[in-house]
């Protein structure tokens, strides 16, 4: 049980620029709920050192450089905008009776979630702040830091940089890496929306389950999320087996780690569905474009930079053939994002007067957006995100990882903290499921 001792608002140190963002439509894409993650601290063997106090100050001097964050959405015409208006973050300070312990291998449920802040989705948006922090201090010593980031105004990598300033300032270093700030570089104006040469399936609805008109039901199943754990070994099994698959890719780089275990899944999850062989099936995965485009966007841009690109075959397909033909589908998914292709779909939403229907919300049963579930599935990688060693003073963490799965199918795929090679593949799919999925995961790679 947590117990809320303390809340603040923490404010920019230092006045910081009054201004008006542009959000662009790969921001105004998402929800405006916050991506939860979570880090697990042991106990502060420096007695003098005040987390809470630490945290707090840090943090007002990492806005004068994100000052963003401490801003609030106000609605335009069309969408939203951040208003640089200096309101704050919500920082609240809870109690738990637990250890850290008792959270066992880190699985994201329920529990987990208690210790990262919620937005009152209620609220005018106007009133809710983008970012919201809790750090909850254990019975045993240790202390975990919950983070509730608005995906409206950043991706994953975005988040990763902010976090990874913040700690060095909190270590009194100077920061290292400015964001860029300016999203406009990718408005595109009215007189820029050319004929569409792209068929963008990655906005269209997901496939349904044959016989099925709408996934009303789908949505009300329970659901349970466990962790996977993926040894080198066995990730290099998967990624041999991948490879042995004669494809159009054979005279080309050899598919990815990410793309083979992710096949694994999308083929162990149609499985465990029990699909019908002509059911359609496809996997969501998120295609950071940054070095896609030209020029590429700055480094450090600060803002959505992915774009949600889908895989489709039928399960029979999936079934039948190799891993790698899983792995070929994902490949010519990712390979279709260009700068031609960018631009394409930024024109594609700009004809779009309502870009609610593409938002997902990561509030666990939430009917906001498509239904992502059965029959399909999203991936979302954090292989090359710098998340591991996040130390603000006092050593660093023993875990972090999403603090929510939000529905079913869904999973993220990050190097275990235990810095072997391994993979934690946190992953929600229906309690009817999750059985025969486990099993048909480790069956071939033990």
């Amino acid at each position: 049980m947590l117990t809320l001792k303390a809340s603040y608002i923490v404010k920019p140190l230092v006045p910081s620029p009054t201004r008006l963002i542009y959000l662009s439509d790969f921001d105004q894409s998402v929800a405006i709920t916050h991506g939860p993650t979570v880090y697990f601290y042991r106990p502060i063997s420096d007695h003098l050192l005040n987390p809470i106090e630490i945290l707090k100050s840090s943090l007002g001097k990492a806005f004068t450089i994100f000052y963003p964050l401490a801003g609030r959405l106000q609605r335009t015409g069309r969408g939203r905008e951040v208003n640089c208006n200096s309101m704050g973050a919500l920082f609240l300070e809870t109690e738990s009776e637990a250890k850290i312990s008792d959270f066992g291998d880190f699985t994201p449920t329920s529990e987990t979630r208690a210790l990262t802040p919620s937005g009152d989705y209620n609220k005018p948006i106007d009133e809710l702040p983008l970012l919201l922090v809790q750090v909850t201090n254990f019975s045993c010593g240790g202390i975990s830091l919950g983070l509730g980031i608005a995906h409206v105004l950043v991706d994953g990598r975005c988040a990763a940089h902010f976090v990874s300033e913040w700690e060095r300032i909190a270590r009194s270093e100077k920061p290292e890496n400015l964001p860029f700030l300016d999203q406009t570089v990718l408005k595109l104006e009215e007189d820029d929306l050319t004929p569409l040469r792209f068929d963008h399936l990655e906005f269209r609805k997901p496939p349904m389950l044959i016989g099925q008109t709408n996934n009303l039901e789908e949505q009300k199943k329970d659901t349970t999320v466990v962790i996977l754990k993926l040894s080198k070994e066995q990730i290099k099994k998967l990624k041999k087996e991948a490879n042995e698959f004669p494809s159009v890719y054979t005279s080309r780089k050899p598919f990815t780690k990410f793309e083979a275990v992710t096949a694994h899944m999308w083929r162990c999850s149609s499985k465990a569905r029990l699909h019908e062989i002509e059911q359609q099936t496809s996997v969501r995965v998120g295609v950071h474009f940054h070095s896609r485009m030209v020029p590429p966007l700055p480094k450090h841009y600060f803002g959505n930079a992915v774009l949600p690109m889908r895989a489709t075959t039928t399960s029979g397909e999936l079934l039948s053939k190799q891993l790698g033909y899983g792995c070929s589908k994902i490949r010519e998914a990712i390979e279709k994002v260009t700068d031609e292709y960018i631009w394409s779909s930024l024109a594609y939403m700009k004809r779009d007067k309502d870009l609610s229907k593409f938002r997902y919300s990561h509030v666990v049963g939430s009917t906001q957006g498509a239904f992502l579930g059965n029959p399909n599935i999203v991936i979302t990688s954090w292989i090359s995100l710098p998340l591991l060693g996040v130390d603000f003073g006092w050593g660093k963490e023993i875990y972090e990882g999403p603090g929510a799965i939000a529905f079913d199918g869904k999973s993220f795929i990050f190097p275990s903290h235990d810095e072997d090679g391994s993979f934690d593949v946190p992953f929600r799919l229906q309690v009817e499921h999750m059985d025969a999925f486990k099993k048909f995961f480790y069956e071939n790679i033990k």
